[in-house]
């Protein structure tokens, strides 16, 4: 089975077109590749293009841990970038169809900078979905591990939790992300970002991905943590979301819709051996 490898910021995809997969894609088969020593290693698998009524490509997002993200922002940008490559689409906007929504797209620079519609960021309890009475999520606390922490909950068809911080560490990522997770609070899970506001231009953020674990970077973490930021009334309309593995940028509308642009950049393409899944 032939198999593409990009990453956005050190987030790293592998593509696969459905016609090549045919039935095989199963938890067993995402786990297997995804596995770092076992497998090619990555933090999820793209699967398209797709067929779609609601766009012009359709696109499946599965986590290294076998289950289905709604959408994710350097996903979509290395899906894009893999769409140009192959001659499927040109520098004209194209539009993608996720779980978590129709997304317009646009491939620069031969590919190696893509501007993403995110769509548009809800801080609404039923939308995200968090448990509770209808609300916006916004400034509430919970305590992890005997430590109280504040934080916003927010939407862009995936489901996010932003720790306010004033210094945003790896180390706060990886000792509470795991726990905040899986938060009864939360009933599909979610991701989660540990922000420092830098100024008013500019955030910097840790981050622990449902499904996936401590992650270098993340688009749709971005944009969830940049739309909190302008709605706190901390930052304005256009940020620079600093991680570890790079800089994305931000345009917030006033209707808090998002426009992301980043980098991608081609690793490898290959072919998956048969005896992969022998042991």
């Amino acid at each position: 089975m032939k198999f593409y490898k990009y990453h956005g910021l050190g987030n790293d995809y592998i593509v696969i077109d459905p016609e090549d997969a045919g039935d095989q894609i199963s938890e067993t088969f995402i786990r297997r590749i995804c596995h770092r020593h076992y497998g090619v290693g990555s933090d999820g698998i793209l699967l398209g293009p797709l067929k779609t009524d609601n766009g012009d490509v359709g696109l499946r997002i599965f986590n290294p841990d076998g289950s289905e993200a709604e959408k994710s922002g350097n996903g979509l940008r290395i899906f894009s970038s893999y769409l140009f490559d192959r001659g499927r689409v040109g520098n004209e906007s194209f539009s993608i169809d996720t779980p978590g929504g129709l997304v317009a797209s646009t491939v620069h620079e031969g590919g190696r900078i893509v501007t993403v519609e995110m769509g548009t960021v809800s801080f609404g309890s039923d939308d995200i979905p968090v448990r509770g009475p209808r609300r916006d999520v916004l400034n509430e606390t919970m305590n992890i591990g005997g430590e109280e922490l504040v934080f916003c909950a927010a939407t862009v068809g995936n489901p996010h939790c932003v720790i306010l911080r004033e210094k945003a560490l790896a180390e706060e990522a990886k000792q509470w992300g795991p726990g905040i997770e899986v938060d009864p609070r939360f009933p599909n899970k979610t991701n989660v970002q540990f922000m420092e506001v830098m100024d008013r231009n500019n955030i910097k953020i840790e981050i622990w991905e449902r499904g996936a674990g401590y992650t270098l970077a993340s688009g749709s973490s971005s944009t969830a943590s940049g739309a909190v930021a302008y709605k706190l009334g901390l930052c304005d309309k256009n940020i620079t979301v600093h991680m570890p593995g790079g800089e994305i940028s931000l345009v917030i509308d006033d209707d808090f819709s998002i426009t992301m642009t980043g980098p991608v950049a081609k690793i490898a393409e290959g072919i998956l051996a048969d005896e992969l899944f022998d042991i």
